[in-house]
């Protein structure tokens, strides 16, 4: 089954921007949405952005007009483009496939640190 590896987290100051990756391999089943979900300190896991393999895409209200995800099937990976970082981005950003907001399978997770 799909195994996810995703990169680009790190430290940036705020009004900053990052690029997160994430890329499946392996034989996958019944998966047509891949994204991120994000944990912070004292919150519940929140969705942030998913795209469907046909290229509909879905944003967290507090993202929207920050953070665009695209997709590249061919290469069976998905970007994360964070402009306009808030420290309330903070946290532990993780990868998925699945259905919809269903997950099939994590990420190993990568941290997103917005410095004031």
């Amino acid at each position: 089954q799909v195994q996810l590896v995703e990169s680009g987290g790190g430290l940036v100051q705020a009004g900053g921007s990052l690029r997160l990756s994430c890329t499946a391999s392996g034989t996958i089943f019944a998966t047509n949405t891949m994204g991120w979900y994000r944990q912070a300190p004292g919150k519940q896991r929140e969705l942030v952005a998913s795209i469907t393999s046909r290229g509909s895409t879905n944003y967290a209200d507090s993202v929207k007009g920050r953070f665009t995800i695209s997709g590249d099937n061919a290469k069976n990976t998905v970007y994360l483009q964070m402009n306009s970082l808030k420290p309330e981005d903070t946290a532990v950003y993780y990868c998925y496939a699945g259905v919809g907001a269903i997950v099939n399978r994590w990420g190993q997770g990568t941290q997103v640190t917005v410095s004031s």
